[in-house]
């Protein structure tokens, strides 16, 4: 049975192709990340880093989630069917001219929290927060519901340094990541969250480097160049090519940079982006901020009302977060103009599969999707042609925690995920190529195009264009 109907190609990038899809039997929109990597057999799928973390993310109100694997093992071809949003955070403030509604701004933070802080906790560590992999349901003022995307660059929080040196996109690249080969952690996310904070409150991007010094320099003219004793830390593990003789620069107060957030606001932010990560805050910690006590009390409401009125079902979100703004996990978009921001997934294995193997079998790069994923032409006739086929399982093994993560328990035996193949009727129409990438922008050319002038970090301008964006580089 032909089970997906292709209607869009909505975005392609250096690893994967992203395709809109409906589902023939329920009429339901999904999103199609289909990989260029090939794949030798079943155990490289199910070690492939984006579908482990996943599954053990899985579920989560704001984590995407993987519908289902299609595996056709006689070619080597794969392609994860993830649910469907209606756009990403960048794609929500590309162009505009008036501030987000600040209660918003607050809705957002509050959720994307909430996954770095589930994220962690599980001993994952994303490394590519930005907002291009931050998904939304709706475009107005009044947001709903918010998902983290796009773990194909994602590591165990145990495994062992030195990491790949040029990973996350540079706007949103960590000092420690800048200055460093290799020696970061978890607290990376944090950063790229402060700074997706900054961005969506003033709709321009906070450091939009051209390249390393240009970028390591932004961040000074900020936040001040930093103290010789906190340069001496990056320095035991810095980079060779870093000179760390940096002319003194006192900084810039984020408060006037963004005048009309609430002082509470500009505290969490400074919090967040702290240059010395061993006094960035973490997480759980920000989740705790005065900025988002409103937001904590709405959401203790709702668990003790949800408790009360059905003590015999299980709650919506009491177990992993909020259910803030956010559709119930599994529910699906059927918007006909729904367009996928992302390109990754929640629980990996969707609704036929219960496989928890083990994350970290896949060196960096290697067979990793990394964030934005493309195709090719072959792969497009592939899919095209309905030959893709979801067989994922098999003999599954409980592989040791390679890439330094809390083993997971694997499931032997034979086992499929969902299965079905993809329809032929394919219709791509005339989109473009500057709704690139998993995240919808055209071409980040290894993070070094703009995203707009930064200016001098006066007025909040508009976000223009965003400059082209796209697909993530490396």
């Amino acid at each position: 049975m032909r089970k997906y109907r292709l209607v869009a190609k909505k975005g392609e990038g250096t690893f994967s192709e992203v395709l809109k899809a409906q589902n023939v039997k329920d009429g339901k929109y999904y999103a199609i990340k289909c990989m260029k990597n090939h794949f030798d057999n079943i155990e490289q799928v199910n070690n492939l880093r984006e579908i482990q973390a996943l599954r053990r993310l899985s579920p989560h109100p704001h984590v995407i989630t993987l519908e289902e694997v299609l595996y056709d093992q006689p070619t080597g071809r794969l392609a994860l069917v993830f649910e469907l949003m209606d756009a990403n955070l960048y794609e929500l403030i590309r162009g505009r001219r008036h501030y987000l509604n600040a209660q918003l701004v607050k809705s957002y933070m509050y959720q994307l929290l909430k996954a770095l802080d589930h994220m962690h906790r599980k001993g994952i560590f994303h490394r590519d927060i930005k907002p291009e992999n931050i998904l939304i349901e709706g475009t107005g003022d009044i947001g709903r519901g918010l998902k983290l995307a796009d773990f194909g660059s994602c590591r165990g929080i145990y495994s062992k340094q030195p990491y790949t040196e040029y990973i996350s996109t540079r706007w949103y690249r960590a000092p420690e990541c800048l200055l460093t080969d290799g020696y970061y952690g978890p607290e990376m996310d944090l950063w790229g969250a402060g700074c997706v904070f900054f961005e969506i409150s003033s709709l321009y991007p906070l450091f939009p480097g051209t390249n390393e010094l240009d970028q390591i320099n932004r961040i000074h003219k900020v936040l001040g160049t930093p103290s010789p004793q906190v340069l001496a830390k990056f320095r035991q593990n810095g980079a060779a090519h870093i000179d760390f003789d940096f002319s003194h620069q006192k900084g810039i107060e984020l408060s006037q940079l963004l005048p009309h957030t609430p002082s509470e606001c500009v505290d969490l932010l400074t919090k967040l982006l702290k240059y010395d990560w061993t006094e960035r805050m973490t997480a759980r910690e920000a989740l705790k901020h005065p900025y988002l006590k409103d937001l904590r009390e709405l959401e203790l409401r709702q668990q003790q009302q949800n408790s009360s009125s059905s003590n015999a079902q299980p709650k919506a979100s009491g177990r992993h977060g909020s259910t803030l703004g956010s559709k119930s996990s599994g529910a699906k978009n059927t918007s006909s103009d729904a367009v996928t921001g992302g390109s990754s997934a929640n629980a990996a294995g969707g609704a036929g599969s219960k496989a928890l193997p083990n994350i970290g079998s896949n060196a960096d790069g290697g067979g990793t999707t990394n964030a934005t994923g493309t195709m090719g032409r072959k792969q497009q006739r592939l899919v095209q042609q309905g030959s893709l086929r979801g067989v994922v399982g098999q003999s599954q093994k409980n592989v040791g925690a390679q890439d330094g993560l809390p083993p997971i328990r694997g499931v032997t035996g034979s086992q499929k995920l969902i299965g079905g193949a993809v329809s032929g009727s394919t219709t791509y129409g005339s989109t473009s190529k500057s709704n690139v990438g998993s995240h919808g922008h055209s071409n980040h050319s290894n993070h070094s195009n703009t995203h707009g002038t930064h200016g001098t970090h006066g007025t909040h301008g508009t976000h223009g264009t965003h400059g082209t964006h796209g697909t993530h580089g490396t």
